[in-house]
């Protein structure tokens, strides 16, 4: 097994996980490792990741820590959210598009670096294995995978903490335990997995949320803003240009402020299994109801009806994985095609964990006044509208007859 792998690189957050996959790789392999880490602003500390390595034997030039923020927000969030992509209607897919992302980094270090294989630690029940992969072979067909959860014997918390204390992992006093329940965060999202939140009929604590107030303890007055958006990419909040990560940040803060964004899912897996997770995507969740409403405005009905069919298959793709997919970058095309007029302004109401829209204008707005007034009009003849029924309930008529 050993002489069959090279140079791998590896996804290492620092944590106890991949930290032993790191010397599990090296002990199994005798392989050199590249460790790569990507700030997608889950809001924690990196270095410690490089120290990490750095005491487990890899070379300084072998570590890669990389700000991703900006290019995963202009280039996979945004993207996504001109679909207005929900999966199964209501979550926002915050773990899924950030998988194609580190993939798409892992293959270009291994490209640079000459890596033959790469290796992550997600397990073999889960969607992440397959959005990984699945971006890897897309992106360099010919990679080796390493996925030690698949094909190694250390398959309990109490294997994991014994191999640790044996080649002296250092181990969080937390870890040593069972952790309430497992997450997963970047800049649109984060989730809660696992251990207390198993059984679907019990309801999340209080105290496990982390990015929003809970809609009770949100303040009694509503919050207004107003997000500027251009070719259906949200550009500025209240008038201030900002970049899309920094916007994205600030959408965070008003929305979780104001308890927005927290869902409580059973969704159904890619491997077959339903799970239940709970998420906070306070940004997203303003975003999304800002994006559909400048929408109401500038888009034809033939085209929004048309984005609404497909955004579950797209959603679909996406969290099973299919970013790279060639089905994924032509729905992308239509969508994009569709958002050129999607520009304008958007006020909206945060209240108490809702989002309203309580206002829209756009210099490609399809609304004219002086056709849907009520008061007297000199553009839209009323008496056409008879035939226009008529033609329409031809059909309607014509099987009541048949049927007698």
């Amino acid at each position: 097994m050993s002489g069959d792998v090279k140079k791998v690189v590896l996804a290492y957050s620092g944590g106890l996980d991949t930290s032993i996959i790191l010397r599990w790789l090296q002990d199994t392999y005798a392989c050199e490792v590249v460790t790569f880490t990507a700030d997608l602003g889950q809001g924690e500390e990196l270095e410690p990741a490089r120290k990490k390595a750095l005491m487990m034997g890899i070379k300084p030039e072998n570590i890669f820590i990389d700000d991703l923020r900006e290019e995963f927000v202009r280039d996979f969030v945004f993207p996504m959210f001109r679909a207005n992509a929900q999966y199964e209607g209501v979550y926002l897919l915050g773990t899924s598009i950030a998988r194609p992302l580190i993939a798409k980094r892992q293959i270009e270090i291994a490209n640079q670096v000459g890596a033959d294989s790469v290796s992550h630690g997600a397990t073999g029940k889960g969607n992440d294995q397959v959005r990984f992969e699945l971006g890897y072979y897309a992106l360099k067909p010919e990679i080796k995978v390493i996925a030690p959860w698949r094909i190694w014997d250390l398959n309990s918390r109490t294997k994991l903490l014994d191999f640790a204390e044996k080649h002296q992992i250092p181990i969080a006093k937390d870890k040593r335990g069972e952790a309430p329940y497992s997450t997963d965060a970047n800049l649109l999202h984060i989730s809660y997995e696992g251990k207390a939140l198993e059984d679907p009929w019990v309801e999340p604590d209080e105290d496990m949320f982390t990015r929003s107030v809970s809609p009770e303890n949100a303040p009694d007055q509503p919050t207004y803003l107003e997000i500027d958006f251009e070719a259906g990419d949200a550009v500025a909040v209240d008038g201030e240009r900002m970049s899309p990560a920094r916007l994205l940040t600030r959408l965070n803060e008003l929305g979780g402020a104001n308890g927005v964004g927290r869902l409580d899912l059973v969704e159904n897996r890619f491997v077959g299994m339903k799970s239940r997770g709970v998420y906070e995507t306070p940004g997203g969740s303003v975003l999304l109801v800002a994006h559909r409403g400048i929408e109401s405005l500038t888009l034809d009905r033939g085209a929004a009806h048309l984005k609404d069919e497909l955004m579950p298959r797209y959603a679909e793709l996406i969290y099973n994985g299919f970013w790279f997919s060639p089905e994924r970058l032509m729905i992308q095309a239509m969508i994009d095609e569709a958002s050129q007029n999607v520009s304008g302004t958007v006020r909206l109401k945060l209240y108490k964990g809702n989002v309203t829209v309580v206002g829209r204008k756009s210099p490609k707005s399809l609304y004219r006044l002086d056709y849907v007034t009520f008061e007297e009009d000199s553009v839209y003849d009323q008496r056409d509208a008879q035939g226009f029924i008529k033609l329409n309930a031809l059909r309607l008529r014509l099987a009541k007859m048949a049927r007698g």
